[in-house]
């Protein structure tokens, strides 16, 4: 990549998250009466929906951290993160059981709770970018504590493997990617003591488990013991969520200085490019079949924003990790495409959901699922990583 497309991309990136996506959020998402986030919204950022994900509460109090200590420490990005943080302690927390809750009211009255333990994960970097920002030790005791509930349960709790029964038993890579992800924030943030035993021990299961080099795959969900399962479910890939397990495994390798994590990242990033790149209309597909079959899920080829997000960042960092310019092109189709069909010129932010030949399906710039997250955090770490020397 030539230095006059670094310094285009960094202005790209940089203007759009200060100019264009945290102002959309800022302006439309931020709770002034109960606190947290409002992130169901219409186009031009109206709410539609007053409930609250958990996820989003978290996730919009670590951007506005994240932000804090890493680009500028602006005190009104302080003081929503931590009226943020206070929706968390107060609301999100069962009481009977430690566990967080899922879904909300916008007064913080629990609706419902899931089996899985992620809300936590968002919860546990927040506070540690607080703690980071602000000293105090409430903060990081928080990340601690809400970290080692997240993989607590998921490893040791009857409840976060209940959705099937013990007849075909499995394993997906939702867990070991998310305690990579969330222990390389803590470390940064809190310098949480288990995060390099925790990485390892991750990505250790995913290369056991997932990596398959005889048909060049990363599996989202096998038996116990890594076998696929010639099921819906077992042959159902997610490129999207692959490739940003790649990035994240890229990234500890760059941390490291450890040529074969970055490997292993690149491997991860050519499987999943190859399946999930569409080849008839460009972006990254939401669904494949290992088998090239046909999906069970009807959404399985739309193209949602995360997996764009995550694409260009894991091919980004391939490129300046290497230096090969078979990244570069990468990235530039994953960007011009995501750029060409995604943003909303008009109210500003990206639409969340698009048909797969980029037409807009929902004009929908949040929900449960969509909010203050994937987006900033694609175009705070692109503009950063464009500004470093990697070599």
């Amino acid at each position: 990549m030539n230095p006059t497309r670094r310094r285009e991309l960094v202005d790209v990136y940089r203007d759009g998250l200060l100019n264009d996506t945290l102002p959309f959020w800022l302006t439309h998402a931020v709770d002034h009466e109960h606190g947290g986030f409002l992130t169901s919204l219409n186009r031009d950022g109206t709410v539609i929906d007053t409930d609250k994900g958990v996820w989003q509460q978290g996730r919009g109090t670590w951007l506005l951290g994240e932000l804090y200590n890493n680009v500028e420490p602006r005190e009104d990005w302080l003081r929503i993160a931590i009226q943020g943080a206070a929706f968390l302690d107060q609301h999100c927390f069962d009481p009977t059981d430690g566990r967080m809750w899922f879904h909300v009211t916008q007064d913080g009255r629990p609706i419902r709770k899931r089996r899985y333990a992620y809300s936590e994960c968002f919860a546990a970097i927040a506070y540690g970018e607080l703690a980071m920002a602000t000293g105090e030790a409430n903060y990081r005791e928080r990340a601690n504590e809400t970290f080692q509930r997240f993989v607590d349960h998921n490893l040791n709790s009857e409840e976060a493997s209940s959705k099937y029964t013990g007849t075909r038993p499995t394993r997906g890579i939702g867990f070991p990617m998310m305690t990579i992800a969330t222990a390389q924030e803590l470390r940064q943030s809190i310098d949480l003591e288990t995060a390099n035993d925790w990485i390892d021990r991750c990505i250790t299961n995913i290369r056991e488990f997932h990596l398959k080099p005889n048909i060049e795959c990363v599996m989202e969900t096998v038996g116990l013991n890594g076998e696929i399962l010639d099921h819906f479910d077992g042959r159902t890939l997610n490129p999207g969520h692959a490739i940003e397990g790649a990035w994240f495994i890229l990234w500890e390798g760059h941390l490291r200085k450890d040529q074969s994590l970055i490997q292993t990242g690149c491997q991860m990033l050519d499987w999943m490019w190859h399946r999930g790149w569409d080849q008839k209309h460009g972006g990254i597909l939401y669904f494949v079949d290992v088998h090239g079959l046909p999906v069970q899920e009807y959404w399985h080829d739309m193209k949602f924003w995360w997996p764009q997000n995550e694409t260009i960042l894991a091919t980004l960092l391939a490129h300046l990790l290497t230096g090969d310019e078979k990244y570069a092109s990468w990235h530039r189709l994953a960007h011009e495409w995501a750029y060409s069909h995604f943003p909303d010129a008009h109210h500003g932010e990206w639409f969340g959901y698009l048909h797969r030949d980029g037409s807009i399906s929902s004009e929908l710039k949040g929900n449960l699922w969509k909010g203050p997250f994937h987006l900033p955090r694609m175009q705070h770490l692109a503009w950063k990583w464009l500004q470093k020397d990697f070599v």
